[in-house]
């Protein structure tokens, strides 16, 4: 008797990203035997498509930028429609080591979450980041921590891995704009068990992150208003998975 091995897709949410996707493509093919690797190109003015398709990635590309939900979104849809048992999301500019990836999958398929999260914060990594935005990310795992009746440290981490059951959901409903916090609560709220997991993360290999102190603001006011609506529709959702 043969054990059919899961099926897993790598999404990797793209934008101007030409310098780095490459690596990043080969660098996820390399680490694991059989799985695929889908770069969502989200509106690139550059090169970005090409390079990761000579890169062994097979692309799909939006016609104009959506941001990082819509691009993650497409990615889900894709793995849904196409039978995948297991979706990875990893950053196109290089800050996600693939080698912590069998580890994060090895999590999952020993069936202790449906979600796991790649983690900087719930043991020492060496990570740093400014004083303001480590901060905010203490605030952020705080409310969510709230929400979810658990420990939560990472809110923000990109690196993730969901099984079918998570591709489903978030192939209906993904949130926009900056969707990491957000669709833990979207995962909570619809019975799906979330699990963090140490990773290392490594430096940006090329440009440098959007994410100004002003920014910074506008994203800690505009999560906590997110987290705060659903808290709100919070009855309607269990209604809608009771019912």
């Amino acid at each position: 008797m043969t054990c059919k091995m899961p099926k897993v897709l790598v999404i990797i949410p793209a934008f101007n990203e030409e310098k780095t996707v490459g690596q990043v493509v080969r660098r996820a093919l390399g680490v694991l035997e059989g799985v695929d690797v889908l770069v969502v190109d989200d509106g690139s003015r550059d090169a970005t498509a090409e390079v990761a398709r000579r890169a062994g990635a097979r692309v799909l590309r939006l016609p104009f930028n959506l941001g990082i939900g819509g691009a993650m979104q497409t990615g889900y849809r894709y793995a849904w429609r196409h039978g995948y048992d297991v979706a990875v999301q990893v950053d196109a500019d290089g800050q996600h080591n693939p080698e912590d990836l069998p580890h994060l999958l090895r999590e999952l398929w020993r069936g202790r979450a449906d979600l796991i999260v790649g983690s900087r914060y719930v043991e020492e990594t060496g990570y740093r980041s400014s004083r303001a935005r480590r901060a905010g990310m203490i605030v952020l795992a705080h409310l969510v921590s709230g929400i979810l009746h658990q420990a939560v440290y990472d809110t923000t981490s990109g690196y993730r891995v969901v099984n079918r059951e998570g591709i489903r959901l978030f192939a209906e409903q993904y949130p926009a704009d900056y969707p990491e916090v957000e669709a833990l609560v979207l995962a909570h709220y619809h019975g799906l068990c979330i699990r963090e997991v140490a990773v290392k993360m490594e430096e940006r290999k090329a440009g440098r992150s959007s994410i100004t102190p002003l920014r910074s603001a506008y994203y800690m006011i505009k999560v906590i208003l997110a987290l705060m609506m659903n808290v709100l529709r919070r009855p309607r959702l269990s209604r809608e998975n009771h019912g």
